[in-house]
């Protein structure tokens, strides 16, 4: 890695085995952090590539995530969707030290700050 800035975020403790944690931002969707079964660590933004679900609420297996909307599969390494589906989500460096959490600063701050989580819900059209 390279000598960037890090931001502690937890302990590995505090991330639940198989499961996630959110990093809020000024700018910008949450990061979710995942802890896999093996000890490793990843941070993707928190929405799914296909209609923006909450990652951090999927269940995580090895080194994917299984969206909870729709159950597509993300990859937490690429945060690449597993095919047949497409798309791909933004992913954070992450750092594991001494048993703390760190993403890197410099991208908690610029990286994805402009993607947004669709609005579900019904449509409302407008007559002309």
């Amino acid at each position: 890695m390279n000598s960037a800035a890090w931001t502690p975020i937890c302990r590995l403790d505090e991330i639940p085995v198989l499961g996630s944690r959110r990093v809020a931002r000024e700018r910008g969707l949450d990061v979710a952090v995942f802890r896999n079964d093996a000890g490793e660590v990843f941070a993707l933004l928190d929405r799914c590539p296909h209609k923006g679900g909450p990652l951090s609420q999927g269940i995580v297996f090895g080194t994917s995530v299984a969206c909870p909307l729709h159950n597509w599969t993300i990859g937490l390494c690429t945060g690449q969707a597993a095919a047949p589906d497409e798309g791909c989500t933004p992913r954070f460096s992450v750092k594991l030290e001494d048993g703390r959490v760190y993403l890197d600063a410099h991208e908690l701050t610029t990286h994805a700050t402009d993607l947004e989580r669709p609005i579900a819900g019904p449509v409302r059209r407008t007559l002309a």
